[in-house]
């Protein structure tokens, strides 16, 4: 159950990006492979992302962070109990010695840790999703699907970041996926019939110019009806607004639109729209930096909407405790890159847990086929995994792997 070798090789992501996969072998011949996913939307808090600048694939190659992992990261791990992912993952931050994972990257760290953990599971005979949540691990999340595309998801006029589904009349997951993937189906339809684009956004939704948000809406809405499903009921909508793209000196910049808003403007705009339509989650409304507003649309909006902190917190447990104790936010995004290993994940899902906020698990924009996440979801009981749209193998992993898992397979 020992560590006798670490290696890693670069890969390419989702978007056609180098990004770095590693793999952990055991003295017993167990192997875990796991790779870092990469975000076009980054939170300025998140663990840093090693790239090697120069000529190669426009600077964003990874080989200085292939070879820490070949070299410094493997000597130190080598010959330790791959069971004990705590120690691993202090061994991973210490080797590193900087506050954001700058010296070796962020996207080395959790791909190691990921991996160890991977192996282990393997070496115990467990589903990685036992190994890691134990006997209190095992509930399926309910999707959030991205199937519109805007922000810097998409090369459209449409500033909102993502629209989402979300299934909340579903006996099952699978009965989750299917009214999903039906919706996502008659989505394609409507907008075919009104001569807008199918063209996929960067996790698989559509991405056609719209008039406005609230056409977007419009649209999702006759999708929804046209799938068989009660808006609000059977399916409701969920916004990832991403409004740290538009924070600019104290207001918000709308980059697509050419608006400006300030932060009463933003709150008073949200709160009309979840009156209107079945809105359930607003993701990042307002900047990674606005604990106060966080705090004041939590307060407006906060009995009746999930209001998700993602770039707020960056899956980071100090700014979590930060947000807590101003009362922003009620949800927390977890992505594991945002913060580098395991193990601070695990502790920003137990400080959430604690303080009554809903988990989301989620994927990045720049993916890989790996299906970790979903195995991660259902270890932590999270309430919702957000993966992309029922599209792209790199999306469907994720919910087939959730498939899976509900069948005990």
């Amino acid at each position: 159950m020992r560590i006798k070798s670490i290696a890693a090789r670069q890969i390419l992501d989702s978007r056609g990006q180098p990004t770095l996969e590693a793999r952990v072998t055991l003295t017993c011949g167990a192997e875990g492979v796991a790779s870092a996913p990469s975000g076009a939307s980054t939170g300025a808090h998140e663990a840093h992302e090693l790239r090697d600048g120069g000529s190669a694939y426009g600077g964003r190659s990874v080989e200085r962070a292939v070879a820490g992992v070949n070299g410094e990261i493997c000597a130190a791990l080598t010959g330790l109990d791959v069971r004990d992912q705590r120690g691993i993952d202090a061994a991973l931050i210490a080797l590193d010695g900087t506050p954001n994972k700058s010296r070796l990257g962020g996207n080395a760290l959790i791909a190691v840790s990921l991996a160890c953990a991977v192996a282990a599971s393997k070496a115990v005979g467990m589903p990685l999703w036992r190994y890691i949540g134990g006997v209190s691990g095992g509930r399926c999340p309910c999707p959030m699907m991205n199937v519109l595309n805007g922000g810097a998801h998409a090369a459209n006029n449409v500033d909102i970041q993502e629209f989402m589904l979300v299934p909340v009349g579903a006996a099952s997951f699978a009965d989750a996926v299917r009214m999903c993937a039906e919706t996502y189906q008659a989505l394609k339809s409507v907008l075919r019939e009104r001569g807008l684009s199918i063209a996929l956004g960067d996790e698989g939704g559509f991405a056609p110019d719209l008039r406005s948000d609230e056409e977007a809406l419009e649209l999702l809405m006759l999708a929804i009806g046209r799938a068989g499903c009660i808006p609000g009921k059977g399916m409701a909508i969920a916004l990832d607004v991403a409004a740290s793209e538009w924070a600019d000196a104290g207001e918000y910049h709308l980059p697509k639109r050419g608006e400006r808003r300030s932060r009463k403007e933003m709150i008073e705009y949200f709160s009309r729209l979840t009156q209107n339509y079945p809105i359930v989650s607003l993701e990042d409304p307002l900047g990674e930096e606005d604990f106060a507003g966080f705090a004041e649309i939590t307060r407006q909006l906060g009995d009746s909407v999930m209001i998700v902190g993602d770039d707020l917190f960056t899956t980071n447990p100090a700014r979590l405790r930060k947000g807590i104790d101003a009362c922003a936010a009620n949800a927390i995004l977890l992505k594991p890159n945002q913060i580098g290993t395991l193990s601070e994940t695990i502790d920003a899902v137990r400080i959430a847990r604690g303080a009554g906020y809903r988990l989301i698990m989620s994927h990045r924009s720049g993916e890989t086929e790996s299906s970790i996440i979903a195995d991660l979801a259902c270890a932590v009981n999270a309430d919702f995994l957000k993966a992309g749209a029922p599209a792209r193998s790199e999306r469907t992993a994720k919910y087939n792997r959730v498939l899976a898992i509900e069948l005990d397979w």
